[in-house]
């Protein structure tokens, strides 16, 4: 019995991400197709490689030293004929929970280990404007830490056109959904040649959301200034005391940036959370290097309670209300019997009334 219902809830499960995804899909083909030629075509970036560039890369690599003061420039061109204002952000390199270093802006916190960051370091304007059909510079002010610094320092710049007044308010008046693109330039700053190995730290299994749907979460940092490259972590989540893997997950060829965390999820497949105490086991490799780590967590019946209410599966599970079905179902019913009895009633009187014509004939 469990197993059909395990087989039927997973079906559920299957059918309704279906139905979601082709819906994001088609709303994020709609939007993408009207933001494409308003923000991607009215500006393009060049960036200006400076003497102290380390090869010949596509992001800025330089090589520093320890209070030292750069000025780096990108050059914007406008290629329409109005003049576009670009809005400009400096970001410290993150990772998200799949895997992927995220250099634009994020709601990711910074990690406990980040001992210099890229914001601080580097300098520049919140918007340009540039006039119709020119090119000016895009100057970024870079200083270096007075102490000599073992790694790396990366983050990026992220380059957006930004939107007039009259657009944002058209688009929340008609509450559009608009993908916005931009550029994100990349820059890494370094001052020795000094080998630093990456090196990550266990912080703590929890329950949460991901994608709106139920799932256990690790967080571990990677506390060293390099990055962690083909990064594999290997997951299981089991009652406390017991061997039988409830959920498990693994992914491959991941990375984490310098001096940054990662929550990565194991999802429940649509069941519910349950409270109680968990153990979680993840297993995270990287070439020769490895980390294994086993620990205790509990889920509360609050915590249990918030998610499951909110786990869009589950919702979907509950989304029938057989009340008022059964309102329904009965006021259609009515509605037919009714037609039903007055067509009848119709025929009835029509045939009554042919039967009098016959008589009256016969006469």
């Amino acid at each position: 019995m469990k197993r059909k219902v395990k087989k039927m809830r997973k079906l559920k499960v299957i059918c309704f991400s279906f139905i979601l995804y082709i819906t994001c899909f088609s709303i994020g083909t709609v939007a993408a197709s009207a933001a494409e030629s308003e923000d991607i075509g009215n500006f393009n970036f060049k960036m200006i490689r400076p003497e102290n560039q380390i090869g010949d890369t596509g992001y800025f690599n330089l090589k520093m030293k320890p209070s030292q003061k750069q000025t780096v420039q990108v050059e914007m061109s406008n290629i329409t004929d109005k003049e576009v204002t670009v809005e400009i952000a400096l970001n410290s390199a993150k990772t998200n929970s799949n895997g992927v270093l995220e250099f634009g802006p994020t709601v990711f916190k910074e990690d406990a280990s980040l001992k210099y960051n890229f914001k601080d370091i580097v300098k520049g304007p919140e918007t340009i404007t540039i006039p119709a059909k020119q090119k000016i510079p895009l100057n970024l002010e870079i200083t270096m830490p007075a102490d000599s610094y073992d790694g790396i320092i990366t983050g990026g710049i992220q380059m957006q056109v930004q939107k007039s007044k009259e657009q944002l308010e058209k688009e929340k008046k008609e509450k559009q959904i608009v993908n916005r693109y931009a550029y994100v330039l990349g820059m890494v700053l370094k001052e020795t040649d000094t080998e630093v190995k990456p090196e990550l730290e266990f912080s703590k299994f929890y329950p949460e959301l991901a994608n709106y749907r139920n799932a256990v979460f690790v967080n571990f940092s990677n506390v060293r200034s390099e990055f962690l490259n083909d990064m594999t972590v290997d997951m299981q989540v089991m009652k406390k005391g017991s061997d039988e893997v409830l959920y498990d997950t693994k992914k491959t060829n991941m990375r984490m940036a310098p001096n940054s965390m990662i929550d990565f999820p194991v999802e429940m497949n649509g069941e519910r959370m349950e409270p109680g105490d968990y153990t979680g086991h993840v297993l995270v490799t990287s070439g020769d290097q490895k980390w294994e780590w086993s620990n205790d967590f509990k889920i509360t019946k609050e915590d249990a309670d918030k998610y499951n209410a909110q786990d869009v599966t589950l919702v979907q599970e509950r989304g029938f209300n057989w009340l008022l079905i059964a309102l329904i179902a009965g006021g259609v019913i009515l509605v037919v019997g009714l037609v039903y009895f007055v067509v009848r009633m119709t025929l009835n009187k029509k045939a009554a009334s042919k039967k009098r014509k016959k008589k009256t004939v016969k006469k």
